[in-house]
């Protein structure tokens, strides 16, 4: 049968680059904001650094949601278009927006519930506490916005179309790293709003985010659309979206309980050491999450055509976007390799945070070459709807093999031991997750031969 779509027929390396590129530089100019919020925010106190760093896995886990039911979405819609579903296309991006105002109300409130004993867990620095509170108060209310534009990207990219979502995207940030000094510092007819006002530009930023991505998603121009009549809530829909889903929201959410418990550890060394480990986050977070850009432009490629039963097609996507995350894995070693003293002068680091920072960071940049390697084998498995050892590598990751490792280096070499812990266990994922891709080709290969006997 014969298809004009691009992404059966596109030059896989120009298609990739094609589809990789808007998210790879939305993924960039938004964590470019999540750290340059922090820097701007670090310039109030260290107290307040440390209270968005507290915050953190908060926000990260209502990320994650938005990204499960996102990508679950796009990975149903790639795979209807590459068979040739244009109704069930329709209709799951119905079931995406359902889902994602429904639980995104959900998680505002459960955030808001939560927030005083989680924070009281973490500090007795009553300042600390308090700008904690007044911090998340607000930024809670970014989650439906969130949930939406972000399923209306996932929606868009699903047809193919990666540049639209890029735009309103890059709409919302620009919006939050506008108003962050303005409502922070107070300019003008605005009013001095401290670590509260970074929160405010954080939701109006989704907002605007959020109204463009329904202005662009109701336009006659677009592959997919919303599907009203004759509609009703399908439970099996429901389940697929939050299956293939939930590999991506496992690795996002991980990250949210993985610096849950690296601040658990580090809460018996000070206050600076947990504002630090935020600090140092949010740098890593735009290397790592960059790349996860290019590997987001990789995953419908590899998707459509594994649907489309296009094997060569899919496996050369997986080869030539693995080369790419290779060079940008490397890249973003070799930065903070270089220049963590200028990276940690960012956030006004103080004598003390320099003290074990700055040998902190080169030591857990030695884990971005595996961690970009083990989630490519991740995402290959996800698009071919191998959910089970795509979601095996993410939870050896970042909890199965990280956390048991930090325990015992923490013992064996003190502070030192967290930061080598990331390294090791990035390194120990990779060989695991290299095995079991070679044991998934094997067997293909024995199913291949069986076929044609």
């Amino acid at each position: 049968m014969q298809t004009n779509n691009k992404m059966a027929v596109a030059p896989v390396g120009k298609l990739i680059w094609q589809m990789s590129l808007p998210p790879l530089i939305s993924m960039f100019l938004q964590y470019s904001y999540n750290l340059i919020d922090s820097a701007f925010v670090a310039r109030l106190s260290e107290n307040a650094l440390t209270a968005v760093s507290l915050s953190f896995p908060i926000t990260t886990l209502m990320n994650a949601a938005s990204i499960w039911i996102g990508v679950g979405v796009n990975v149903l819609i790639a795979g209807y278009l590459g068979e040739r579903k244009q109704d069930e296309a329709n209709i799951t991006v119905t079931h995406g927006l359902l889902l994602a105002f429904g639980i995104g109300a959900l998680l505002n409130l459960l955030s808001l519930l939560i927030m005083k004993p989680y924070f009281r867990a973490f500090t007795n620095n009553e300042e600390i506490y308090q700008l904690s509170i007044a911090y998340m108060s607000v930024c809670s209310f970014m989650q439906i916005p969130n949930m939406v534009h972000i399923a209306i990207q996932k929606m868009i990219q699903a047809t193919g179309n990666m540049v639209a979502p890029m735009w309103f995207q890059i709409a919302g940030v620009v919006v939050n790293f506008a108003l962050n000094p303005i409502l922070i510092f107070g300019v003008g007819i605005f009013p001095t709003m401290g670590i509260r006002g970074s929160a405010v530009a954080t939701v109006a930023g989704y907002l605007l985010s959020m109204i463009l991505a329904f202005v662009l998603l109701l336009g006659k121009k677009q592959k997919v659309r919303i599907k009203i009549k004759g509609f009703r809530l399908q439970k099996r829909l429901i389940g697929r979206i939050f299956a293939l889903g939930l590999p991506s929201f496992i690795m996002n959410a991980l990250s949210s309980f993985m610096v849950t418990f690296v601040n658990l550890f580090l809460v018996a060394y000070s206050d600076t050491a947990i504002a630090f480990f935020g600090a140092y986050f949010k740098v890593q977070q735009l290397i790592v999450m960059t790349v996860n850009g290019l590997i987001q432009g990789c995953l419908p490629v590899m998707r459509f055509n594994y649907g489309a039963g296009n094997s060569e097609r899919l496996h050369a996507a997986f080869r030539y976007g693995t080369a790419l995350v290779t060079g940008m894995m490397i890249l973003g070693t070799l930065a903070i390799l270089l220049f963590p003293a200028q990276i940690l002068e960012l956030f006004t680091a103080s004598e003390a945070m320099r003290s074990f920072g700055i040998s902190a960071m080169r030591i857990m940049a030695a884990s971005y070459l595996f961690c970009g390697l083990s989630t490519m084998i991740s995402t290959y498995f996800q698009a071919t709807e191998q959910l089970m050892p795509s979601m095996l590598i993410q939870l050896l990751r970042q909890l199965l093999l990280l956390i048991p490792f930090m325990w015992c280096l923490e013992k064996l070499l003190k502070i030192t031991g967290i930061w080598l812990s990331f390294p090791v266990a990035e390194a120990t994922t990779f060989v695991l997750a290299f095995l079991l891709f070679q044991a998934g080709k094997r067997k293909e290969a024995l199913c291949g031969d069986a076929k044609t006997q």
